[in-house]
């Protein structure tokens, strides 16, 4: 025999896998505090210098 389905509960509960879903991905994005933004700023600058300082004169 076949399982009945509440459409309406189904496409609600789909919304609210989607919807954890991209919050957990903008979290991953966005949820970062000032001091490791900060952090990452300054390895970024430091691997720039590092990469600047070995180039060759031509």
């Amino acid at each position: 025999m076949v399982e009945i389905v509440n459409l309406n509960k189904a496409r609600k509960a789909r919304a609210k896998q989607d919807a954890a879903t991209e919050a957990a991905a903008n979290r991953a994005k966005h949820g970062r505090t000032k001091a490791g933004k900060a952090n990452d700023a300054r390895a970024q600058e430091r691997r720039k210098a590092l990469l600047d300082g070995a180039k060759r004169e031509e």
